[in-house]
């Protein structure tokens, strides 16, 4: 399953009054003319949201149905990831509409981190990275050994 995207860097913005965020333009500029304005924006891992460009996310959804339903892990699994998940378009401007439950749960205020990460991008609320970061990381054997499983 390889992506046609590579969303890669940092991007600080801010979410606006009506709950908008600007997708960044050079993210923007890799969009093919299918996915060109339309996202789907869903619960993430360590509270933040991510966004997937719709072809992307067709792509999980099909390896998603996959998993079997007979198993109750499986069906957790899926309930919670899949009702967090909607599809959303982009205005003119490249800004998104972010829901009420996604915002509370990445804890987003007003100042946003937006990262790509290679096949979607991730917002998060500055503080909330901010901690994620210096509780989170990993020691440098595991750094070169994961580097050295991509040649890096």
């Amino acid at each position: 399953m390889r992506s046609q995207y590579t969303f890669t860097g940092q991007y600080d913005f801010v979410i606006d009054s009506k709950n908008r965020i600007n997708i960044p333009s050079i993210f923007r500029k890799q969009l093919n003319k299918s996915d060109k304005n339309t996202f789907v924006i869903t619960k993430g891992i360590d509270h933040c949201i991510w966004v997937y460009p719709l072809g992307e996310w067709e792509k999980i959804e099909k390896e998603l149905s996959q998993l079997s339903s007979l198993s109750k892990t499986n069906r957790i699994f899926l309930r919670n990831h899949l009702r967090h998940a909607k599809i959303v378009s982009s205005d003119d401007q490249g800004r998104l509409i972010l829901t009420k439950n996604l915002i509370q749960y990445a804890n987003i205020l007003k100042d946003i981190t937006i990262i790509g990460v290679l096949n979607k991008i991730e917002i998060w609320d500055n503080a909330t990275l901010e901690v994620s970061d210096n509780n989170q990381s990993i020691d440098e054997d595991s750094y070169e050994e994961l580097s050295k499983s991509v040649n890096i």
